[in-house]
């Protein structure tokens, strides 16, 4: 076995991997997973109705 065969089999390995993680990113039955995950930074702020009538009352002050 020479270090082209073993390049060989590492690109292959290494392919194989990527579309194995494109499969599993992109499947429809993850969607909804990774659309809940996406919200998770927004999670923590208020609404920007409440955070509005939060600012006027202190202008009014």
């Amino acid at each position: 076995m020479d270090i082209n065969t073993l390049r060989s089999a590492a690109t292959v390995l290494v392919a194989i991997a990527f579309i194995a993680v494109c499969w599993w990113a992109f499947s429809p039955s993850r969607r909804k997973q990774f659309e809940e995950a996406a919200q998770l930074p927004f999670a923590d702020e208020p609404n920007e109705a409440s955070a509005t009538t939060d600012s006027a009352d202190e202008t009014k002050n």
